[in-house]
């Protein structure tokens, strides 16, 4: 399914052309497809980036296309170490002063730009994120234009970015329950790709180790 494809499908099953429901469908599609990212952890949309600890430097920057972390590791002495990834409040409580400096332990999204690690590293580590990356959307490109998931996942895409126009137009509930549950199945069936792994903390903490893509 191609960009205006999915436009116009969206425009018939909710039979709205109204001029301002129409140049919000892309934030319906934008929704849907991080909904779906979210959920779901396919192996091609992971990525490794490298950066470095600074010592007293509490943040550390994210990529530029980071959706979610998978793990974060450094070598301390020859050892690969990885960093738990926990939420800002754990790391608040377990580090309130960030000027105590010591091996990182714990890392948490601070904001869309920059992850806080605790302790405050006490040296300059080179690091490796592995993290789920967010691809180019469906919306930036040409109208005939596609991508792996209005490929590979149309209704998915579809139901998603249905149940997120239906909430901009405070639409039927039970419209909107009939395509969030057409939603759902159809995840179920990008599950069953092989690929796709349910989020886990063990993924996050390195106790499960992948090839690199």
């Amino acid at each position: 399914m191609d960009y205006a494809s999915l436009t116009s499908a969206i425009e018939d099953y909710t039979d709205n052309t109204e001029t301002t429901f129409v140049a919000n469908i892309p934030l319906f599609i934008r929704i849907a497809e991080e909904r779906i990212l979210k959920s779901i952890q396919l192996d091609l949309f992971r990525r490794n980036a490298s950066a470095t600890m600074s010592k007293g430097g509490q943040y550390l920057a994210s990529p530029t296309d980071f959706l979610a972390p998978f793990s974060l590791s450094f070598n301390v002495d020859g050892e690969k170490v990885f960093v738990e990834f926990k939420d800002v409040s754990f790391c608040q409580s377990f580090a309130p002063d960030p000027s105590i400096e010591g091996v990182p332990q714990y890392y948490a999204q601070f904001d869309v730009d920059n992850m806080v690690l605790v302790p405050t590293p006490n040296a300059n580590y080179n690091c490796e994120m592995h993290y789920l990356y967010r691809p180019t959307s469906i919306t930036a490109g040409a109208t005939t234009g596609t991508t792996w998931l209005s490929t590979n996942a149309e209704l998915a895409l579809l139901y998603g970015s249905l149940v997120e126009a239906y909430i901009f137009m405070k639409g039927e509930q039970d419209v909107m329950a009939m395509y969030n549950d057409k939603f759902t199945e159809a995840m179920v069936g990008l599950r069953m790709l092989g690929e796709a792994k349910e989020p886990t903390q063990d993924y996050r903490v390195g106790r499960v180790v992948r090839a690199k893509q």
